[in-house]
């Protein structure tokens, strides 16, 4: 894999090849919650000074308990990307790892990248008996595809055994909190969790994330981001936030999800994965779609990978399932 990955947003790129500006388009190209959540006041103090260590602190615990992880401090890390990065140094060169794939394309990058020798797999009874690292995100990106918690568990066990690692990435867990191996990590001491903060919370800009694991790899992490890695009012905003009710936002996005379902199947798509924050539509028409609904000034995800995809974000509110309606409505192909 060779050259950048492509991803959800793109806004500009968009209006710069099908005009308009950039602010009076409709982003549907990612998953991320629409209606973002008001921000907590930051206290002066916070953007003064580097980030106390109370101050992490206190995002940890909250992180603790909003995730469910027991006696294990999550690591607040600036973004997911940014540990995906460090994956590579967890296996000795050139060794074996496996990703369930189609996912996000990053994590194939970065092994690829460090002389790993990667197998896509398109599920879990594929990963071959050498394989010393396996990357799951659950649910899936864009698939939506969710491994039940048993399964993964069990695979586990078995890299546990010749001393491999299970990854799962769980950004899109706040919804399928069911699933989440977090609540059992304390006892899995060879699994890696990654949380998404901002996907939720609608905050992306943010850049924050987590990374849940036993406190021997919990520390590799945080040695190898170095101090300070996260901003002090990112810190701060996601004390307050995880301290919060997150049924509302739940609920909120839930609704979302209905509207946006409501008007795909109108139009006649077959929705085959929703993961609340998203859902994919398989459509032979998808590239003349993708274009079509770029015409009216809304943007979608299309997959190099497979062209008769395309991932539906969320719209923020009803105007915005009535404005791509009328875009779908219109569409004759």
């Amino acid at each position: 894999m060779s050259g950048p990955i492509v991803h959800g947003g793109g806004i500009t790129a968009a209006a710069a090849e099908f005009g308009g500006r950039p602010e009076d388009w409709l982003d549907l190209s990612t998953g991320i919650n629409p209606c973002p959540v008001d921000l907590p006041e930051i206290p002066q103090s916070v953007w003064h000074r580097l980030p106390d260590r109370h101050l992490l602190n206190s995002a940890v615990e909250a992180a603790r308990d909003y995730y469910r992880s027991g006696p294990l401090s999550p690591l607040p890390v600036p973004g997911t990307q940014s540990v995906i990065q460090l994956l590579p140094r967890l296996v000795v060169p050139g060794s074996r790892v496996a990703v369930v794939s189609p996912t996000y394309g990053e994590y194939e990058k970065a092994f690829r990248s460090a002389g790993c020798a990667v197998d896509t797999v398109s599920s879990l009874d594929e990963i071959g008996d050498g394989t010393m690292l396996v990357v799951a995100v659950n649910p899936n990106n864009p698939t939506a595809r969710l491994h039940d918690r048993d399964s993964l568990i069990r695979l586990h066990e078995a890299l546990k055994a010749k001393g491999g690692y299970l990854v799962v990435d769980e950004a899109f867990g706040d919804i399928a909190r069911g699933e989440s191996l977090v609540p059992s990590a304390a006892e899995l001491s060879n699994l890696i969790t990654f949380r998404s903060f901002g996907k939720f919370f609608g905050l992306a800009g943010l850049r924050l994330g987590f990374v849940i694991a036993q406190d021997s790899l919990r520390a590799k992490f945080e040695d190898w981001l170095g101090p300070w890695a996260v901003s002090g009012p990112a810190l701060s905003i996601a004390t307050a936030l995880l301290r919060s009710d997150p049924a509302p936002i739940a609920a909120g996005i839930a609704e979302r999800n209905a509207g946006l379902v409501v008007v795909l199947e109108a139009a006649g798509l077959a929705v085959t994965g929703n993961a609340a924050l998203f859902t994919l539509v398989e459509d032979k028409r998808a590239g003349d779609l993708y274009r079509h609904l770029c015409r009216h000034h809304i943007l979608v995800r299309r997959f190099d990978y497979a062209p008769h995809w395309l991932r539906f974000g969320l719209g923020p509110d009803r105007s915005a399932d009535r404005r791509l309606a009328a875009a779908l409505e219109s569409f004759d192909a």
